[in-house]
């Protein structure tokens, strides 16, 4: 930090080596200097060895007002601030060793006053007050834009302004020398020097009414006004956060050189403040009624050389706890501890009001005592003393609750005698589904602990005197609801209706309601048969398997089914069956080389892949017959090909091609997680066709279309892709005849952990070809597909003790049977 504080104003003094600071001083304007130039008068002051003070006074002398004096001041320490706050400038030029000498000088200055400052901050932060002074978005600099005042007091430095208007027009800019006189063109010197504003003025008029004679009648009027005030020097003594001596503008008063300084340590007194004038303590101030009050008293204007003595505090007394304000006050004497809880802001919401607790210093110990609200008023704070407000307790002294089957339920104020009728009454009664047999009071014991009272409502109601219970503090009544001691009844509806689904059950609930609620039969309902099954409510021994009666119910139309008074029962099961050979249009879609490609709605039940190409208008001169493809609904192909309804051989090849299309699927999992990027190989949608086949009239290929198929017919393809564990995946131009090893050296050949054996082709039919004995045929469009060994596990140290172990108990067993 230090270093880039060296850098940075070594090096801006550098940089403004040709920054001029103006000559005249008497009529510099500090707001029209560039930092440059306020770090030019930085360095000046260095070098002369100047402090600010002493280079505020030659300035002075030089012609520079006080209220630009004071506005130096102020640009000086940001320009310093800034510094501070680690700002870099770029492209610097390392500083000369005598210019770091000089800053560094500086920097350990400004740090050592910055950490002296920021340990009184830390040790008075619990100080009533310490952060009026010590507030930086607080300003205390006094306002040079106040009228005059009459009663100031005039000194060196101070500019008086005289007009005359009137017969005779004329105006002066005069500056008090240091003798204390101001010189007048043909009138001479005058002695102001000690005078305030008013005496000034009229000394002034005597002297010059021998040169304008209309001031004495009155033809010329006389006006004496303060221009730029001088700057004077104020010294703060004895426990002040920064003593040492100020330099202020003449206006300023006893606040704004506490400020400046910090305002009193963390053992300086903030209630009897002494201005020192002439040897003679001419005021004293008590801070405390500007802090809680906003009343400057005794706040009096400060002149050259006075000094500000703060004196150790007497007495320290803490407030803790819930009042408004924490912190340490100073009492004075005769001051009670209200006027301390005054101070403190009084009590917070949540205080314990009924005392306050204090924890006093004696001669060998500590002792604590409980002052009540009487005693407030009266107590006599001592140095030491701590004041502790505690919380109230989180509990009511008063209060009873009901809650349950009951119109208002809450908490209610407990009045004397109140009986639970009484609060039944307050909460507006008892709602249509309260269990009125029997009601519970919560009741909370002296020692904590909780007893259970119970109450029957229904006797309560009649009048039952005896059951009308006396409520206590803290008393919790509790009723129930009738629907709250049983099960949620329900009834289920499931399946042609619209809104299938559990809704709740009610009394007097009929089979039309209930298909009402689901919205109505669906088109498909099959309306002269549905079930209802119901729970069966009878004990039941261990031979009875029934689970539950069956009951069926028959219409004639739907409106009639929702008009039905057939009455249900709590968890009745409600099946909505599907009609007898109701169909619902099937489609499917050709792409591809067809004459027509596009959807076709199925015409029979079992329309098969020729029937569809020919009413297609058959394939094109292009189609590449053997790559054609059927893309089918996993659900909807287990349906479609059913194992029951193949013969023996169909079977044993759709199995074989279950097992292709298995191998295909673990291959690409296995490189999905190699490569997250890549494409899966396996389409689960596939059905391998010889569309060649069933075209040629073979109605073993010439297989029945479902719902949402999709035949692809390709055009003639002319590549072999070749991808999985070899050393150049691509694809290769088809040869014809050429074998399946032909095309793995073309891809470079095997990777060391290909697995050969397993070694497939899935051609563009969808259809998946293993290697058994010999490699299967190569066909335009195919993909050759190479997997990946398994990785082994490597055996554990244990593994291998184990074997060891099982291995040496075999040779035993076969030496003992040679033997």
């Amino acid at each position: 930090m230090k270093r880039c504080l060296l850098l940075l104003l070594g090096c801006c003094w550098l940089a403004v080596g040709h920054a001029q600071v103006p000559s005249d001083y008497r009529n510099m304007k500090v707001e029209e200097l560039s930092d440059d130039q306020i770090v030019k008068i930085i360095a000046e002051a260095d070098k002369r060895g100047l402090s600010d003070a002493q280079l505020m006074q030659s300035l002075g002398q030089q012609g520079l007002s006080g209220s630009e004096q004071q506005k130096l001041r102020s640009r000086m320490a940001a320009v310093r601030g800034n510094a501070l706050a680690g700002q870099r400038a770029t492209d610097l030029v390392t500083p000369t060793e005598e210019t770091g000498r000089r800053v560094e000088d500086e920097v350990q200055l400004v740090e050592s006053v910055e950490e002296e400052v920021e340990a009184g901050v830390r040790n008075a932060s619990r100080i009533f007050g310490s952060g009026t002074f010590r507030n930086r978005n607080m300003s205390f600099a006094p306002n040079l834009r106040l009228p005059t005042p009459q009663n100031y007091i005039i000194g060196t430095d101070d500019q008086l302004l005289i007009d005359l208007t009137g017969d005779n027009e004329a105006n002066y800019r005069l500056r008090v020398s240091p003798e204390g006189t101001i010189r007048i063109d043909y009138v001479g010197i005058v002695s102001v020097a000690g005078l305030t504003i008013e005496d000034a003025r009229e000394k002034v008029k005597n002297q010059m009414e021998s040169v304008y004679p209309q001031l004495r009648s009155g033809g010329t009027r006389l006006s004496l006004t303060l221009g730029d005030i001088r700057s004077i020097k104020v010294t703060l003594t004895g426990y002040v956060t920064r003593p040492g001596t100020y330099t202020l503008p003449s206006l300023a008063n006893v606040f704004h050189a506490l400020y400046a300084a910090g305002g009193p340590s963390n053992k300086g007194t903030y209630r009897a403040i002494q201005l020192i004038r002439n040897n003679r303590v001419i005021e004293t101030i008590d801070t405390y009624d500007f802090i809680t009050k906003g009343i400057q008293s005794n706040n009096v204007r400060l002149e050259d050389q006075d000094v500000i003595h703060i004196p150790v505090v007497q007495m320290h007394v803490s407030f803790d706890g819930f009042v408004k304000t924490q912190g340490v006050f100073e009492p004075i004497v005769g001051e009670t501890l209200q006027d301390l809880l005054g101070y403190a802001g009084g009590f917070a919401t949540e205080a314990y009001t009924a005392r306050i607790k204090v924890l006093k210093l004696t001669d060998k110990e500590r002792t604590m005592t409980d002052i009540y609200p009487a005693d407030y008023g009266r107590y006599l704070p001592k140095n030491g003393d701590q004041f502790i407000v505690e919380q109230i307790l989180d509990r009511y002294d008063n209060r009873v609750e009901i809650s349950g089957a009951i119109f208002r339920p809450g908490q209610y104020a407990l009045t004397e005698g109140l009986t639970l009728r009484q609060l039944i009454d307050k909460a507006d009664g008892l709602k249509e589904d309260a269990y009125i047999e029997r009601a519970y009071i919560n009741r909370l014991n002296p020692d904590n602990t909780q007893q259970l009272i119970t109450v029957n409502l229904a006797k309560l109601l009649d009048g039952n005197v005896s059951e009308d219970e006396i409520l206590q503090r803290e008393d919790r009544v509790i009723i129930s609801s009738i629907f709250d001691l049983r099960d949620e009844y329900t009834v289920r509806v499931s399946g042609q209706v619209r809104r299938p689904g559990q809704f709740p059950f009610v009394e007097n609930m009929t089979l039309g309601n209930l298909i009402h609620m689901a919205g109505g039969l669906s088109e498909a309902a099959n309306i002269e048969r549905v079930d209802i099954a119901r729970r069966i409510r009878r004990n039941t021994n261990e031979r009875d398997t029934v689970l539950s009666e069956l009951l069926q119910v028959r219409f004639d139309n739907p409106e009639q089914a929702l008009q039905s008074d057939f009455e249900l029962q709590p968890y009745d099961l409600v099946s909505v069956h599907t009609a007898t050979g109701y169909q619902r249009q099937k489609q499917v879609r050709i792409e591809g080389e067809i004459q027509l490609p596009g959807v076709y709605t199925l015409l029979t039940k079992d329309e098969t892949i020729s029937d569809l190409i020919r009413r297609a208008g058959g394939v094109t001169e292009y189609a590449y017959l053997p790559g054609a493809s059927l893309q089918r609904k996993a659900s909807d192909a287990k349906v479609g090909l059913d194992h029951g309804v193949l013969s023996a051989q169909a079977r044993n090849e759709l199995a074989e091609l279950e097992r292709d299309q298995a191998a295909v699927r673990s291959l690409a999992l296995e490189n999905t997680r190699r490569d997250s990027a890549a494409t899966s190989l396996f389409f689960s949608n596939y059905v391998g066709i010889k569309l060649d086949r069933a075209l040629a009239g073979s109605r073993k290929h010439d297989i029945p279309l479902e719902d949402e198929d999709v035949i692809i017919v390709p055009k003639r393809l002319r590549t072999v892709l070749v991808r999985g564990q070899v050393l150049n995946p691509n694809r290769i131009v088809y040869e014809k005849g050429k074998p399946l090893g032909y095309y793995i050296k073309q891809a470079g050949g095997f990777t060391a952990k290909a697995h050969k054996r397993k070694t497939f082709v899935q051609h563009a039919n969808g259809a998946v070809e293993g290697t058994s004995l010999n490699y299967p045929q190569v066909l335009p469009g195919s993909e050759i597909i190479v997997p990946a060994k398994p990785e082994r596990e490597k055996l554990s140290v244990q593994a291998w003790i184990s074997m060891g172990s099982v291995v040496t108990s075999l040779a035993a067993v076969v030496v003992s049977l040679l033997r």
